[in-house]
């Protein structure tokens, strides 16, 4: 199932926090060998895991972490505004409509759901919060993934080819994207809005 949980509110769930952040340190440092900092406890996180963002997690059976992407806001501070301007030309991009979407990350373990659920996660916080746009960074493994769930962005700019492609993209969830999604989790709509509202529910109780 999907949970939506923001910074403030992980260590109510020790289990899937720590999962969540050594998953990231496996398919960031490891297997795609980002330079990231890790830290004693085998973690991958960076300074935007500090200013409180809403992460979207597949949680397994288990309890465990199995997929997982973080939102920020672009009014505040975002990695596309402070590392990779250059790919917009310099150009801000800040809108109360539009939130950063980062740290795409998918565990060994998971299931071939697990994307598309957090695809659906997305549109999930892009239709309750009336968002009209998510920004954020991507190479070509992403693209390959967006294009397979056909959820590819307008692209702002890029730099490189190939494998070395990086690219800056604007994403929004079409409508005709909404049964495809779902049939690849295997929910209904009423399930995954109910996963919102139970996940907010109890972030604000």
């Amino acid at each position: 199932m999907l949970r939506y949980i923001y910074g403030h509110d992980l260590s109510h769930h020790p289990l899937l926090a720590d999962s969540m952040f050594r998953d990231r340190a496996a398919q960031f440092r490891d297997r795609l060998k980002w330079d990231v900092q890790i830290d004693h406890n085998g973690h991958e996180r960076d300074e935007y895991d500090a200013l409180d963002p809403l992460y979207v997690i597949w949680e397994a059976a288990d309890g465990s972490h199995s997929g997982s992407m973080r939102f920020l806001p672009t009014i505040g501070r975002t990695m596309v505004a402070e590392h990779f301007a250059h790919l917009t030309n310099g150009v801000s991009i800040a809108s109360p409509l539009i939130w950063e979407c980062t740290r795409f990350c998918v565990s060994q373990n998971a299931d071939r759901r697990v994307a598309a659920a957090l695809v659906l996660g997305a549109g999930e916080i892009m239709e309750a919060f009336h968002l009209r746009h998510f920004i954020g960074v991507f190479d070509a493994r992403m693209a390959r993934i967006y294009q397979r769930l056909k959820v590819e962005p307008d692209i702002i700019g890029r730099s490189g080819n190939g494998r070395g492609m990086i690219a800056v993209g604007l994403w929004e969830m079409k409508e005709q994207a909404w049964v495809g999604t779902l049939d690849r989790v295997g929910v209904c709509r009423e399930t995954s809005q109910q996963w919102l509202r139970d996940s907010l529910r109890r972030s604000f109780s």
